[in-house]
Order: structure tokens, then C-alpha cells, then sequence
């Protein structure tokens, strides 16, 4: 693969990341920041132009108070 593809790739999944984590930092705050409980969390990627459907399940936990 190209440093192109390297780059725009890790810059891709970088704005994921950050963005993502933003939006369930905010959703917890809207939520009261509720202490100790779990939620379960999905992410789906698509692609267009490419026969790409990834799921990314998991449990994320909110910080004990």
C-alpha cells in the first residue's frame, strides 16, 4: 500500500475515534453521567463504491463516582 493510502487511512481512523468518543462523552453527560453502569455499543462502517458492511460491537462503562 502507498504512504497516501497510509495517511488518509490513519487520518480517517483517527477522526473516528476522536469524534466517536466526543459523542459518548456527551451522551453521558446528557445522561447525568450515571456512575457504574454499562451500555452496549455498535458501530457499523460502510463504504461506498466497496462491498463493505463491518459491525463493532462492545460494552463501554461509565466511571465509578
Amino acid at each position: 500500500m502507498t504512504d497516501e493510502y497510509n495517511m488518509s487511512m490513519r487520518k480517517f481512523l483517527k477522526q473516528v475515534g476522536v469524534t466517536s468518543q466526543q459523542a459518548i462523552e456527551d451522551a453521558l453527560r446528557d445522561a447525568g453521567n450515571p456512575s457504574g453502569k454499562s451500555f452496549e455499543a455498535k458501530v457499523v462502517l460502510t463504504i461506498d463504491g466497496l462491498d463493505v458492511d463491518h459491525v463493532v460491537t462492545g460494552t463501554i462503562r461509565s466511571s465509578e463516582a
